[in-house]
């Protein structure tokens, strides 16, 4: 006949991986072209399901992940105060 096995093998490895995350912290940066914007919301939108709590889904004011807003960029840019550094 079969054995209870009881407690036996209840303290194992530890499983998984997670993160301490503070209030107002950012968890995901995604940078894409203008017309693509709204299919990375709802990309985002579906994904922000898998973490617990609320989330919030903003929209930057700057150029990628540059210091300058959009309207500065394409300024400095075109009036050569900017130049490409990188690939």
């Amino acid at each position: 006949d079969r054995l209870s096995s009881g407690m036996r093998g209840s303290y194992g490895k530890p499983i998984g991986v997670s993160a301490r995350v503070d209030i107002g912290q950012v968890l995901l940066s995604v940078r894409a072209k203008d017309v693509n914007e709204a299919h990375v919301i709802e990309a985002i939108r579906r994904g922000k399901f898998k973490f617990a709590g609320r989330q919030k889904i903003l929209k930057s004011l700057k150029w990628g992940f540059t210091k300058y807003n959009r309207e500065d960029y394409v300024r400095m840019r075109r009036a050569g105060e900017l130049s490409a550094d990188g690939n």
